[in-house]
């Protein structure tokens, strides 16, 4: 269910940023436009996935056994375990030891990892978008609500901090359910205290993570204007691929272009100049581009055109 709330979430915002333009990053570095609402959409279809996976998991773990002490039956009827089974809602394993075998546990544990690594991975996002020179959402601030003890001005994202710490445990609980899966011979107890604190601890972390971050992406404050302000801060080079291949459509040899075109991009940043009107003082350029050509490539829509369709593929 919990999974099922912060996908409502995600798709509701998903919507509402559907043509809320962003420029979008790759190694931190400005890329390409986008838009805020594909972010959620993302999300929203790798917690679809994460949803499937745990349905699986429980399907897998659903599993009980009243065998013996090396899971022959030597001491008891096979008529009871089917019973006790019936009685607790779980199938009978096929073929056990003493125990039932630890890949189980381990499958559940890392599904956990995974929601968990799907956790922080948005809280690493909003972190980044929080950041002073980002700016482009925050998590909610409530009246009252303090950033720091020393510093009255600052509003931190500690519960997105908060997520990416609690995900690491939970990553870590699954590597330790690994762990359990090679016992000695029919069974030793080794896995036992282990499990005793990583599944429940990993079961309530997940529980209360998702959660939170349910809670954090209902309340997210988002500033478009920002988003725009920032796209604009690396002079329009994200038009550069637009570019080169234009120019390779007009005839130039695409070897020449990205010289060119790196060129001109490298001297839009260290002039601090637009790259549009370098590019059309550029003789080699206007050789093959008019400057109405270039005009033309620097229309947000072209980034945009298929936003419609990518949501349908995931809202279907």
């Amino acid at each position: 269910d919990d999974v099922k709330e912060l996908m409502k979430v995600l798709k509701a915002n998903a919507f509402k940023y559907k043509n809320t333009l962003q420029m979008g990053r790759s190694h931190g570095i400005h890329a390409e436009p986008t838009t805020f609402g594909l972010t959620f959409a993302l999300w929203y279809e790798e917690m679809k996935r994460n949803l499937t996976r745990m349905k699986t998991a429980r399907e897998t773990i659903n599993y009980g056994q009243l065998s013996g002490p090396v899971g022959t039956f030597s001491s008891l009827p096979t008529s009871i375990e089917k019973h006790v089974c019936k009685k607790l809602g779980l199938k009978p394993d096929p073929v056990v030891t003493q125990v039932i075998q630890r890949d189980r546990h381990a499958e559940y544990m890392n599904t956990l990892a995974l929601i968990a690594g799907a956790v922080e991975k948005m809280a690493v996002e909003i972190r980044h978008l929080q950041r002073t020179e980002v700016l482009e959402a925050e998590e909610p601030f409530e009246k009252g609500q303090k950033g720091s003890s020393a510093m009255p001005h600052k509003r931190n994202p500690v519960g997105s901090e908060n997520l990416s710490g609690l995900s690491r445990v939970v990553r870590a609980n699954a590597m330790a359910a690994l762990e359990n899966i090679p016992l000695w011979h029919e069974r030793d107890i080794s896995h036992s205290s282990v499990e005793r604190i990583i599944i429940p601890d990993s079961t309530i972390l997940i529980d209360y993570m998702l959660v939170r971050l349910t809670g954090i992406l209902k309340g997210l404050q988002v500033y478009p204007e920002r988003m725009k302000e920032n796209i604009e801060r690396s002079y329009g080079l994200y038009c550069s691929q637009r570019v080169l291949l234009k120019l390779t459509e007009k005839g130039m040899s695409r070897e020449d272009a990205y010289s060119l075109v790196q060129k001109t991009a490298m001297e839009s940043w260290k002039q601090r100049k637009p790259f549009r009107d370098l590019l059309k003082k550029e003789p080699s350029m206007t050789k093959y581009l008019s400057a109405k050509d270039i005009d033309n490539l620097f229309d947000f829509k072209f980034y945009t055109k298929h936003v419609d369709y990518i949501f349908r593929r995931v809202f279907k």
